[in-house]
């Protein structure tokens, strides 16, 4: 029986591709023609952006590499294709189609002819998906694109990874988008935020998240493992966290488990390193802009991991302070001078991470009300001026041996909540009051009851305080 086999090369975008494609002997012309075309179409599965493949089935098999892998008799005529036209407009589904199955049935005569122009199709069709994704990723990325290649993920990896977004998977709904829990081929466990496709706002973060933290590595920062943007998916692909939120923890329901003394002095202490990090310690200064007790995940230690930089700003280490129009956080946790004037600096997450540092000793929440966000700080300045620390502290907790510590927390918090940003400390002052405990603390100024306190309100702040954007993010 005559042997059914073809070797060729393609020139094709300045490289040339060497192909070998082979069936049974026992196969008719027709059956190696179907056999070949299941074995061309599985291509993309195994082998999308790789410099060579092969794929084997039980009667017939095809191989392509950009060397000359095999032994030739006679010499190679390489076939020369052209790119294809309008590589950035979506190829029309009907026509490729019947585009296809003309060549299909034009070539009825050598296999490897009709092979050679399916790889060709199969070439022409990867080439626009490549040109189409550098388009995307300057789009969202500018410059920042050719480093950020490596932290791309196919869409297949990702619906692989969390049995296509089934309900079983979901972690809860985010600002702008649901989260779900996926597991990779190699066993990593990851989260994965899916952000809404009508959510313009969600654009912004996504693209503020990746360019911002994509390279930032700290113990307490959630770390971004990746992003997917095909198919007009915008998706971030994180570490998994397993403990929920901190929030949970703090007012959540009655099932939640009760954090002792000892852990919510270590979730203090993390958080404040993390955001130490970012401020000094990072390749550029970032401003957090949206800390509260939401946004803290804990691992499996119970370790502070700060999430959600989508609010997040990059500013100079030389720059104090930067400002905007468009205000967006949370109530209760924005210092004052960002809440009316746009004004924010690094004092702006000491602020927050005062708020937080009060809700996680008496465990009451700052609450959300713009009219009330003084409730807290005016209960915690007046109970430890008038040194009724027990008081202040969660009355699940029993620390009459940890008094001390728990003093100095509040004292910490409440130097951090002060209403003249200059007198708040700076990070790595918090740290060293923390970690040192024979240093003097100075005395705290009285808290920022800022919407209904000394600081003056002109129009324009006003108006700017209407257009704060409310954000509630769901633990991951």
């Amino acid at each position: 029986m005559k042997k059914k086999f073809e070797t060729n090369a393609v020139r094709y975008s300045f490289k040339t591709l060497y192909v070998l494609v082979q069936c049974t002997p026992d196969l008719s012309s027709a059956d190696c023609r179907r056999c070949l075309s299941g074995v061309i179409g599985d291509f993309r599965w195994c082998c999308d952006g790789k410099i060579g493949g092969r794929v084997l089935y039980p009667s017939c098999l095809a191989r392509y590499e950009l060397y000359q892998f095999f032994n030739s008799s006679t010499p190679l005529r390489p076939v020369t294709l052209s790119p294809p036209p309008a590589l950035l407009s979506p190829p029309n589904p009907v026509k490729r189609k019947r585009r296809l199955r003309t060549i299909l049935i034009a070539v009825a005569s050598p296999v490897g002819a009709m092979i050679l122009l399916c790889f060709a199709y199969y070439l022409s069709k990867n080439q626009i998906k490549k040109i189409r994704m550098a388009f995307l990723m300057r789009k969202y990325f500018g410059s920042e694109s050719n480093t950020l290649e490596p932290l791309q993920f196919s869409l297949a990896t990702i619906e692989a990874a969390t049995n296509k977004f089934s309900k079983e998977t979901s972690l809860g709904r985010g600002g702008f988008g649901q989260v779900y829990k996926g597991i990779l081929s190699n066993g990593q466990e990851i989260a994965v935020k899916r952000l809404s496709k009508s959510s313009g706002q969600g654009a912004e973060e996504f693209k503020n998240e990746v360019l911002l933290i994509a390279t930032l590595q700290h113990r307490n920062l959630v770390a971004l493992l990746g992003f997917c943007i095909e198919e007009q998916e915008k998706i971030l692909i994180y570490e998994y966290v397993p403990n929920k939120s901190l929030d949970y923890f703090l007012f959540g329901s009655q099932e939640s488990k009760v954090l002792n003394w000892e852990e919510r002095h270590k979730i203090i202490g993390g958080v404040a390193r993390g955001i130490l990090y970012l401020h000094d310690y990072s390749r550029v200064k970032i401003i957090h802009r949206d800390l509260k007790p939401s946004n803290i995940l804990l691992d499996d230690e119970m370790n502070p991991k700060i999430s959600d930089f989508g609010m997040a700003r990059m500013v100079g280490f030389n720059e104090i302070e930067g400002s905007t129009k468009k205000i967006v956080g949370t109530y209760g946790y924005m210092s004052p001078e960002y809440a009316m004037f746009g004004q924010y600096s690094e004092k702006s997450d000491i602020f927050s991470f005062g708020v937080i540092v009060l809700e996680i000793i008496s465990g009451k929440k700052i609450t959300s009300s713009p009219a009330q966000s003084h409730g807290l700080l005016n209960y915690a300045w007046n109970q430890w001026k008038e040194e009724k620390i027990l008081e202040i502290l969660d009355s699940n907790l029993n620390e009459s041996e940890s008094l001390n510590e728990v003093d100095k927390c509040i004292q910490i918090g409440l130097l951090c909540v002060q209403e003249n940003p200059e007198a708040r400390p700076s990070m790595a002052t918090v740290v060293s009051y923390l970690s040192n405990d024979s240093i003097q603390l100075p005395f705290p100024q009285e808290p920022a009851f800022f919407l209904e306190g000394h600081m003056e309100h002109s129009t324009e702040s006003r108006g700017s305080i209407n257009e704060v954007s409310i954000s509630d993010f769901y633990p991951r």
